[in-house]
């Protein structure tokens, strides 16, 4: 069968790998596996971003002493990692199908060199039959600079790699208009750009993992802007994978929703999608080395649908010492977000330009990407 979805990116999450004792379930991991390989022999790459190294460790080592949250994650997340590839490896070469581990760290996206040479190390996996399985080093990663969850690793990899879709396999169904656990509350099947979604998101963490729905949902309004697909849903369902993809197919050629087979909730996707610079800033904000503070009409302009730059004009304040080509981010005249850029200039030129007119773009359009 010939896939409008030609690459997609699948997150598996702690608690569908887990089992209650904390343990890595292997049942699941297979039935996983045979999902992605039947995709992956119909044409469709896949790039796995795969949670679990911490509960594949739990059981294969018994500390001699009372350990942190920061060694213990250490510690079983080195000997589980080896671990979890291993039996990718072994489950995958069942099916005839190589895999090859990418164990990054937030720190490896903070330049744009870093990031084209990761995204070059995964096409040349992709092109050549090879099906990457993606995991952050937690046994080397520094905890302020950790991601918060491979949710936020897994929208980057689905950004950086051009998929179509991002998959958000989790323990539960989707994104509830209630309480997950009250019998009236629902999935919400489908989310707008603008659809506000405070009311219903819990904000209590997975058993096992480190982040929740909110992270989700953050993650999956970002990566949606960017023009992709991001599907939240059951990774304990059976065949969850291709029926999504099958259910996803026929809204495209149907053009409405479609009957689903389980429910499931799908973020709409904007029809403008990012250009591939623009995705790295909006995934590299945690680096911005700077702030640019605007004034009330250029903050506007900015957040209009016009295309416009950064100019010194409208800069009312220039905050930490940055570089050309650092990122910065913006900020208005209250306080509130407005986006995130490369700089076009140093902080000292930026600083001297500020409110004068006639002067270069601090900020670029090109390398500027707006907050929704």
């Amino acid at each position: 069968m010939k896939y409008s979805f030609s690459r997609i990116t699948v997150k598996v999450g702690s608690n569908v790998l887990t089992r209650p004792d904390g343990t890595l379930d292997v049942t699941r991991m297979s039935a996983l596996v045979d999902q992605i390989a039947a995709l992956h022999k119909d044409g469709v790459e896949v790039i796995l971003v795969s949670s679990g190294a911490v509960a594949a460790g739990r059981n294969e080592v018994c500390p001699c002493h009372k350990l942190d949250s920061v060694d213990q994650r250490q510690l079983f997340s080195a000997v589980g990692q080896v671990k979890l590839i291993n039996r990718y490896y072994e489950l995958f070469r069942e099916h005839g199908i190589a895999v090859g581990q990418v164990l990054t760290m937030k720190e490896s996206f903070s330049t744009r060199r870093h990031y084209l040479n990761q995204k070059n190390c995964m096409t040349v996996m992709l092109e050549n039959g090879v099906i990457p399985i993606v995991n952050e080093n937690d046994t080397v990663s520094v905890s302020e600079l950790m991601f918060t969850d491979n949710d936020e690793l897994s929208g980057l990899i689905a950004s950086m790699m051009n998929a179509q879709m991002l998959l958000l396999l989790t323990n539960v169904d989707g994104i509830y208009n209630g309480s997950p656990s009250d019998p009236s509350s629902a999935v919400i099947p489908e989310i707008g750009r603008d659809q506000a979604l405070d009311g219903f998101i819990q904000t209590s963490r997975s058993s096992f993992g480190r982040g929740g729905m909110l992270t989700k949902t953050s993650i999956a309004r970002k990566v949606a802007d960017e023009g992709i697909t991001v599907i939240i849903a059951n990774g304990k369902r059976e065949q969850v994978l291709p029926e999504i993809i099958r259910a996803e197919e026929l809204r495209l050629k149907e053009g409405g929703s479609g009957t689903l087979p389980f429910p499931y909730t799908r973020f709409v996707p904007s029809p403008s999608p990012a250009s591939s610079i623009k995705k790295w800033i909006a995934h590299s904000e945690g680096f911005a080395k700077g702030v640019l503070h605007i004034n009330r009409q250029a903050a506007s302009l900015l957040e209009s649908d016009k295309a416009v730059s950064v100019l010194p004009i409208g800069i009312t304040a220039v905050d930490g010492e940055f570089e050309k080509d650092d990122l910065v981010r913006i900020v208005g005249p209250d306080g509130q977000p407005i986006g995130v850029g490369k700089a076009n200039c140093t902080s000292v030129q930026a600083r001297a330009d500020m409110g004068q007119h006639g002067r270069k773009p601090v900020v670029h359009y090109d390398y500027l990407y707006i907050e929704s």
